[in-house]
């Protein structure tokens, strides 16, 4: 059976409309790298933006806190990001195998701004205070880049029996 007859297509996009949707807005996103030799590097993003095809995804983290990450990834390791809406822990992972690090385009600063109000909207609604979800959104106020990547892989990671479950691509 071809990938097309068993629902899987190999030239679409790996987020459809809604889960690309999910990934922008009051989701935790952390962003992992690895170094050549293998040394695992985290940060935290602050704001994501899908293009308009959803195949290319853009995480925007703060330079100084990212400059491990931001290191492997120009030096052509691969990207891992995580996102998680925290009243419900949905989960999703997304994978590439490379990413580009990108000064911000127009509007990215708008984008992280609402994401950070999104973000802070949500810690608020699981009994967090405004000022936890703003200390952790700090990292918004220092010079921040893109990291633009094409999934190659996605995964449901939402605690419980589909967890590590991979996505198909969406027609």
């Amino acid at each position: 059976m071809d990938a097309t007859a068993s629902g899987n297509q190999p030239d679409a996009p790996l987020l459809d409309e809604a889960r690309a949707d999910f990934i922008t807005h009051h989701v935790a996103m952390n962003v992992a790298s690895c170094s050549a030799a293998r040394v695992p590097s985290v940060v935290r993003a602050h704001g994501c933006r899908v293009s308009a095809d959803r195949r290319r995804v853009t995480v925007f983290v703060s330079v100084p806190r990212a400059a491990r990450v931001i290191e492997d990834l120009r030096a052509g390791g691969g990207i891992a990001v995580v996102f998680t809406l925290p009243h419900t822990h949905e989960t999703l992972q997304l994978k590439g195998a490379r990413a580009d690090v990108v000064p911000l385009a127009p509007g990215d600063d708008a984008c992280i701004r609402a994401y950070v109000e999104s973000f802070v909207k949500e810690l608020v609604r699981v009994h967090h205070r405004e000022a936890l979800g703003r200390a952790v959104m700090s990292s918004a106020d220092e010079e921040s880049m893109g990291l633009v990547f094409e999934p190659n892989a996605a995964f449901v990671q939402t605690p419980g029996p589909k967890a590590g479950s991979r996505l198909e691509r969406q027609p």
